[in-house]
């Protein structure tokens, strides 16, 4: 019963733990029924058993005041009834009046139906607590004027018509219908403009702060050397042009080797190899378009050994210098080019051919013998070079790609100029990285370089579980229209007597087969939104772009809210459910503010990041210590029930976006910690609380257990080689491996090794001090006397400026990250004393952070693909050209999709695994059978990519 448990107890119901709602071995009423239920979205409803046991008049509620049934009842009636029990003449009138200002639209009337009437009341009332109001400071609560009393039942009462009128499920079937809006719509814009991302990436962008360019649609990958040595293994690029042309040969190289230097003589051919690779990049000098350069390129159309794989040219502002501008030079260049078109079109078909558009100048700061240079006449020339070279060919479309871009980069930066032609170095850089994008992207197929990529071959298990949720949803289709057919036989008919309808009186009970097709159904739909969104090209990405603003702007708005949204606990004891969901909802809201706006290379916000994982994983060993020091329970059922829910939406995703288990990082790390508390706790001798309260001794014989775990934590920590030995071993390197080997496995598992241990340690003192009564955990009471209480704060506080103030000067991450397991608990400690040490704090818990908490296992990982993109090297772009907007329409579809993903999950498991050991061995089998089969899969995937 919810009240009457200890902490400990609340805690074993459903540890706490950050995978959210997988806690529980029986879920909760509002967590296991159907998903079509509507629930509110800034409440959880609770069943009639905690509502009768928990809800009593005066507690308040997202609802309002009174008793459950004045809250069933609405916040106009509940106000009349407890009017009525004060025996006020006046509240009658008043209860009215408060019922009638339901809608906005009510304060409108006049007399005693109206607000004047209500505000008159209100200052004839003698002063008294408002019970309807959110937690008030101690002065208010005492002694409430009529304007606190107004402000509160106004507060309530919005809260009240937002969850009225905006549930959860309203808001599925809204972002249904906006999925399928953008979905047709972007599907309608690629039929329209085209679907090849390399024309944005050549054609169009943006600049992101000063320095960061981002393409129209897709992402672009900075190259590092080995990349590009990798990617241009004996290929020979040329560059063939003007000093512009040059810049942009010296950038590009410069990307395979920084070393090499802007030198020699510039008015000649310039060579470039590097013999390790084999890669050669040459520079040709021709300035202007003339017989010259056409002599060059038409020796390559005849030489197909020695032709270039990759050729850029470009040329015009000599032509406008030494002819001074004549329309003359403007109509020869239009000849030469259309010349020179014929042998660009037949090499292109071989090689990739980019013609260079001339960027724009900058004429304040011309030299006299460059003046005629002028923006107007450099247009004339674009023009010129895109419609011959355009329609150079009968084909629908040239071969020849036009290298617009720069001209963009230029227009943003050719004020940096020192004179005025030629572009400053970082904006030739870009340039460059865009060539090597357009080139290498489609051969060394980086994640993060969305550009010029094509969409991922179909594996086999992806096509096997396509059929598999096609058949599902076929499946649950066939089951709907022969049970609606069914009911409409049922259907009640009219009393022709008595002009009423017969009512059926027995309801028919949903069967299992239609919830596992149901789930199965909504599962594979929802499994196709993934897939468009990372792995097919019908929505854009983009890359992160970090700044303070689109950090800590939106931390503010979510703390707002959250401050809002906030309730009185049903218990007050320390780590309540309450308080542990809110806990993990605003780390998880933080973490994903975190993510989408690139904060990693921000290092104090990276450390602080760090700490809120090591306090999702101190919260894994809190809750489950507690689950099974209290209850005793080390049944399969127990054990079964966590690992699914942990693991049922990563194992999907593994199958579906084929990625390995070791990907979705967090959640193999929160399942081996898992089992190693179960293993610690299970192995002889198993001691729980009720044996250990029999005989003292048992408590140092648990702590010798925990003894024994630190040294083994240790062992490993520092035994790199005898960690990868143990999670080389088949079948656990299938899961653990990430690119071929286990070294990620063991730094994240590095990272974090210790909060584990001292989550369990701190729930056995927790509960060795709540069993001898050594903590005052009543409402509204300090943890401990007020002496203590304050010295505890005092230190709390000192302690978690010290660590953020140490953060925030740490050098670079791996100085901090070798120091981080050791201390993160210093601040993981200090927030939960400090949240729970007074006792007005532990009383009231926001409910808005606390629905998130219920939700942040399936928060985390559905991030990976349906928030960000690229595998969260980028951020998923549904509506273009609007920052902002995209981001509230892409959340809200990606929180509900979290949501039902949570409600299926919580479907499932009550089916695949049930309570009855015979029949539970048997899906064990079945699951067993299931992934012997996945990693056969797996390995002929392998081969066949080898």
């Amino acid at each position: 019963m919810a009240l009457l448990l200890p902490p400990a107890a609340a805690a074993a119901r459903d540890p706490v733990t950050p995978e959210g709602r997988s806690g529980p071995v029986t879920p909760e009423p509002w967590a296991s029924g159907a998903p079509s239920q509507a629930q509110p979205l800034l409440r959880q409803e609770a069943n009639e058993e905690e509502e009768e046991e928990g809800e009593e008049t005066g507690v308040r509620g997202a609802w309002g005041t009174g008793t459950a049934e004045q809250r069933r009842r609405g916040w106009g009636e509940a106000a009349e009834a407890a009017a009525a029990e004060e025996g006020q003449a006046e509240a009658g009138g008043a209860a009215a009046a408060a019922a009638g200002s339901g809608s906005p639209a009510s304060g409108a009337g006049g007399g005693r139906e109206g607000w004047p009437w209500v505000l008159g009341w209100l200052r004839r009332r003698q002063p008294q607590c408002c019970p309807c109001a959110a937690p008030l400071p101690r002065s208010a609560a005492h002694c409430c004027h009529g304007g606190t009393k107004m402000a509160a039942l106004a507060y309530n009462l919005g809260k009240r018509e937002i969850n009225h009128y905006f549930s959860v499920r309203s808001a599925k079937v809204l972002a249904l219908v906006a999925v399928l809006l953008l979905a047709a719509g972007h599907l309608a814009s690629r039929r329209y403009r085209g679907n090849d991302s390399c024309e944005y990436l050549l054609s169009s962008g943006r600049f992101l702060g000063e320095k960061v360019w981002q393409p129209h649609s897709c992402m672009m990958h900075k190259y590092k050397i080995s990349e590009a040595k990798n990617c241009l293994v004996d290929k020979h690029i040329a560059f063939i042009g003007d000093s512009r042309i040059r810049q942009l040969f010296y950038s590009f190289v410069k990307i395979i080797n920084p070393q090499f230097k802007e030198e020699g003589n510039k008015h000649e051919n310039i060579p470039f190899e590097d013999k390790v690779s084999s890669v050669k990049v040459d520079f040709l000098w021709h300035p202007e378009v003339n017989g010259s350069m056409k002599q060059c390129i038409k020796v390559w159309t005849e030489d197909p050994i020695g032709k270039p794989h990759v050729i850029v040219a470009g040329a015009a502002t000599w032509s406008i210098k030494i002819h001074n501008g004549s329309n003359e030079a403007l109509s020869q260049y239009k000849m030469n080019i259309t010349s020179i078109a014929p042998l660009l079109e037949k090499l292109a078909k071989t090689s990739d051919v980019y013609w260079v558009l001339q960027d724009p100048v900058y004429e304040v700061l011309l030299s006299e013998n460059r003046k005629m240079i002028t923006n107007e006449k450099i247009d004339a020339y674009n023009e010129a070079a895109v419609s011959i070279l355009n329609s150079s060919t009968r084909n629908s479309k040239s071969n020849v790609k036009m290298f617009s871009v720069s001209k963009l980069i230029a227009q943003e930066t050719i004020m940096d100029s020192l004179d005025g032609l030629h572009l400053p170095e970082s904006s030739r850089e870009t340039s460059a990285m865009i060539l090597m994008n357009v080139y290498c992207n489609k051969i060394l197929k980086p994640v993060d370089g969305s550009c010029c990529q094509p969409r991922p071959p179909l594996t086999l298990t992806q096509k096997l579980a396509a059929c598999f949720f096609t058949v599902s949803i076929i499946g649950y289709l066939i089951f709907y229209i022969i049970h609606r057919n069914a009911h409409r036989k049922n259907k009640p008919c009219a009393d022709l007597e008595s002009g009423e309808e017969k009512k059926n009186i027995i309801s028919t009970p949903v069967s299992t087969l239609e919830i596992l097709l149901q789930s199965l159904c909504k599962l594979g739909l929802i499994m196709a939104y993934f897939y468009m969104c990372d792995r097919a090209n019908l929505f854009m990405k983009e890359n992160k772009f970090y700044t303070h603003s689109s950090f800590f702007i939106p931390i503010i708005y979510i703390l707002v809210l959250g401050v809002f949204y906030n309730e009185n606990t049903k218990e007050t004891k320390v780590l309540n459910r309450e308080q542990t969901d809110e806990w993990k909802g605003w780390m998880q809201l933080v973490i994903l503010i975190y993510h989408i706006s690139g904060a990693s290379t921000f290092l104090p916000v990276y450390m602080h990041i760090r700490v809120l994982v090591a306090a999702y994983l101190f919260q894994t060993g809190y809750g489950h210590f507690s689950y099974f020091w209290i209850k005793g329970d080390f049944g399969i059922h127990r054990v079964c029930q966590v690992l699914f829910r942990l693991n049922f939406l990563v194992v999907v995703l593994c199958i579906v976006m084929d990625r390995p288990y070791q990907f979705y990082y967090f959640v193999p790390l929160v399942t081996v910690w898992f089992m190693v508390i179960y293993v610690t706790l299970a192995l002889w001798p198993q001691i729980i609380q009720k044996k250990a309260n029999g005989n003292c001794l048992w408590h140092f014989g648990l702590l010798l257990k925990l003894a024994f775990l630190l040294l083994c934590i240790c062992f490993l920590a520092y035994s790199q080689g005898a960690f990868e030995k143990i999670f080389s071993l088949w079948p656990l390197s299938k899961c653990f491996e990430l690119k071929g080997n286990v070294y990620e496995w063991w730094f994240r598992w590095r990272l974090d090794r210790y909060v584990v241990f001292h989550g369990m340690l701190f729930a056995f003192i927790y509960l060795a001090l709540q069993k001898r009564q050594v903590l005052s955990e009543g409402k509204g009471e300090p943890l401990f006397s007020n002496k203590i209480s304050n010295f505890l704060l005092f230190i709390s506080v000192v302690s978690f400026l010290t660590y953020s103030i140490w953060a925030s000067s740490c050098k670079n991450k791996a100085e901090c990250n070798e120091l981080h397991p050791s201390v993160s608990v210093v601040q993981i400690l200090a927030f939960i004393l400090i949240r729970n040490i007074p006792g007005y704090a532990r009383s009231v818990y926001s409910s808005f952070f606390a629905w998130f908490g219920k939700i942040s296992l399936e928060l985390f990982i559905c991030q990976y693909h349906i928030w960000l993109a690229a595998d969260t090297r980028g951020i998923l772009v549904l509506i273009p050209g609007n920052p902002m907007l995209n981001i509230i329409v892409s959340t809200f579809i990606f929180v509900c999709v979290a949501h039902e993903i949570s409600q299926i999950t919580n479907d499932l498991a009550q089916i695949v695994i049930p309570k009855d050991n015979a029949a539970l061995l048997k899906r064990l089998a079945g699951i067993a059978a299931f992934f012997c089969g996945l990693l056969i899969l797996s390995s002929i995937q392998d081969k066949s990519r080898h």
